[in-house]
């Protein structure tokens, strides 16, 4: 007993010559006084439960922010790759004539930089019926190389084969589309169009039956319902466009920099044309998506400014509790800034290990939301109404990068009050009073 007593007497004795030697900030002792604040009283009960919900409260708050923005991202990427990735990003129709040059027209078009590929297309409205019903369609009439080009479709073929498409016997439909009418890859499909020869009655409507070559699985409901894709020839006999085309499809490889592809694109044109994006087509549905992920930031980033509120509430409880220890250490020497930086680390302390916790379980979470999806809520997302078959999830490292250290700013934040608060704490008060 008498060693241990002196054995305190000398820790405090060199606290106390650390107090009053010019020790620099953020010395070790600081360290030390700040790790003891943050454990229980009692012995062997850990952190305080005031510090473990703070730090709980911000690891949720950062967690969330991250799995939901990743998500959002992950729609966006989602629905352009695929959106987009079968309609193209930049679309040329004529002005003056008909695209009778077509073939001499996307051969300039896919020769500018930047452009990965430009396809002629017939596209027009029919009624596709099976012996087991029917249902309204987007007939596009592409080259088979060209077909072989779109990757969304070429790469998601669930039945048959492209191998043939270009004789003129068969068509490509997709897998939701063909279950509607029963159809199997080898089935026969009529399609129906108001658009067909004239008589001297008028236009006569045209009905033609086609084997099915393909059934293609794209993950879009509308797509994989409503798209038929046929030889273009067959196509400009079906619609009647007598060798043109409507339009000419040009694929960039960056679609984010459409603007600075129209010049360039128009020079090699060499002839007026009218050119429309993906943007112009879809602004209404990426601005509301947009929008919806930029108020889903602001409501959630609410979480993590409450979680840094529970700081604040935590350490002016701490202040009030350790009052007389802050009275002491004033009495051995300490300085209000050492006080005051004992209180900072304590509070940054908390703020760093919750955003960290946040961080790793917000990854761990989006990097596995596939598998969680499937196993905690199986057949829960109906692609007939989401459009999509799975929950996507991209994330970013700037977005995760900005979150983490506002994450962070506002714990320290936090703590500017009660460590400003500790630093100046009367000692002689304190001591009186308690």
């Amino acid at each position: 007993m008498a060693d241990g007593a002196v054995g305190a007497v000398g820790r405090v004795k060199g606290l106390a010559a650390g107090f009053r030697g010019a020790t620099a900030p953020f010395a070790p002792f600081e360290w030390i006084i700040a790790g003891r604040y943050l454990r229980a009283r009692r012995r062997g009960g850990g952190v305080s439960v005031v510090a473990f919900f703070s730090v709980l409260g911000i690891a949720l708050g950062v967690a969330t922010l991250i799995i939901v923005l990743s998500v959002m991202n992950g729609f966006r990427t989602e629905l352009l790759s695929k959106i987009v990735g079968i309609n193209g990003h930049v679309f040329a129709t004529p002005i003056d004539r008909t695209f009778t040059d077509f073939a001499d027209l996307s051969e300039r078009l896919s020769k500018v930089a930047g452009v990965r590929a430009a396809i002629p297309l017939v596209e027009g409205q029919a009624f596709a019926s099976s012996p087991y019903g029917g249902s309204g369609v987007l007939v596009r009439g592409v080259r088979a190389e060209d077909l072989d080009g779109m990757a969304s479709v070429s790469k998601s073929i669930r039945g048959g084969t492209l191998a043939g498409f270009d004789d003129g016997s068969g068509v490509v439909v997709g897998r939701r589309l063909a279950d509607s009418l029963g159809l199997q890859a080898g089935d026969t499909i009529t399609l129906s169009t108001p658009k067909g020869s004239t008589t001297p009655f008028g236009t006569a409507p045209r009905t033609k039956g086609y084997t099915v070559k393909a059934i293609f699985e794209i993950g879009m409901t509308e797509f994989d319902s409503t798209f038929v894709f046929m030889p273009l020839a067959e196509s400009q006999a079906f619609f009647n466009r007598e060798g043109d085309v409507n339009m000419i499809e040009i694929y960039i490889d960056n679609p984010d920099a459409v603007a600075a592809m129209r010049e360039p694109l128009e020079m090699a044109a060499e002839r007026p044309i009218l050119l429309t994006d993906w943007r112009q087509r879809n602004r209404t549905f990426f601005g509301a998506l947009e929008v919806e992920r930029n108020v889903m930031f602001l409501i959630l980033s609410l979480i993590v400014v409450v979680a840094t509120l529970n700081i604040v509430s935590g350490l002016i409880l701490l202040v009030r509790d350790k009052s007389s220890d802050i009275a002491i250490l004033r009495t051995m020497g300490a300085t209000s800034g050492t006080i005051m930086r004992v209180f900072l680390i304590n509070g940054a302390l908390i703020g760093l290990v919750g955003t960290l916790s946040g961080f790793g379980l917000g990854v761990l979470i989006t990097l596995n939301i596939k598998p969680i999806q499937r196993v905690l809520f199986p057949g829960a997302w109906d692609p007939t109404v989401r459009f999509l078959a799975e929950i996507p999830a991209e994330m970013n490292a700037t977005e995760i990068t900005v979150v983490v250290l506002t994450s962070f700013l506002l714990s320290l934040a936090a703590t500017l009050y009660p460590s400003w608060r500790a630093a100046r704490l009367d000692p002689v008060q304190a001591l009186r009073y308690g």
